[in-house]
């Protein structure tokens, strides 16, 4: 898992300076299958602010129905507002297999509980065009929530939950749990916060 969370973190920060990508190419769900994709409105770039990484395992993990396995998840939080819950995807034939259920208008019910909104999901391959070296991914419009407990101030988070089905009908799950390992947090630079808190 060491190992895999440096290439995560990299591939977001990729991810996130290339939300406004123009390219459609399909990504793939498995090495043999292609998903093909048809990308949401490009919006503005952005950059990451935040990222934590979690560890522990997915109980669940569904990309377009198919079952996989995760190597680790990761939360990162951009400067304008976009949150992604990334996962990378445990796939012998593609190491840059990346799938990130993404979001704004994200909120704190209370201390450790905190829901996102899911409006589309990114879908990032080997196979996908790529910036700077690293996979450029392929955006999908989905509807679904992710839901995480636990507190990234107390670097503890129980599990991840997340749940989407995109504008063709394919669906999305995951079900991350904890191993207890202290989250690793990361404040890349300083911006606004965008959580909606009741508490504050």
């Amino acid at each position: 898992m060491r190992l895999c969370k440096p290439v995560l973190a990299a591939t977001l920060v990729s991810l996130a300076s290339s939300w406004a990508s123009p390219w459609a190419s399909p990504c793939f769900a498995e090495s043999s299958a292609a998903i093909p994709v048809n990308n949401p409105p490009a919006q503005q770039n952005a950059l990451i602010d935040l990222l934590a990484l979690m560890s522990g395992h997915c109980k669940t993990l569904k990309v377009a129905g198919r079952t996989f396995a995760c190597k680790t998840v990761a939360y990162a939080h951009g400067d304008k507002g976009r949150v992604n819950f990334a996962v990378a995807v445990d796939d012998p034939g593609d190491e840059n297999h990346v799938v990130s259920f993404s979001g704004e208008n994200g909120k704190r019910a209370d201390d450790n509980s905190y829901e996102l909104p899911i409006d589309r999901m990114l879908l990032n391959s080997k196979d996908r065009p790529k910036v700077d070296g690293l996979p450029v991914p392929a955006e999908q419009a989905s509807t679904g929530v992710c839901r995480q407990t636990g507190n990234f101030a107390a670097k503890k988070v129980n599990d991840v939950t997340c749940s989407a089905t995109d504008s063709e009908g394919r669906s999305y799950e995951l079900l991350f749990v904890s191993d207890g390992t202290p989250v690793s947090v990361r404040r890349i630079r300083q911006s606004s916060p965008s959580i909606q808190d009741p508490f504050k």
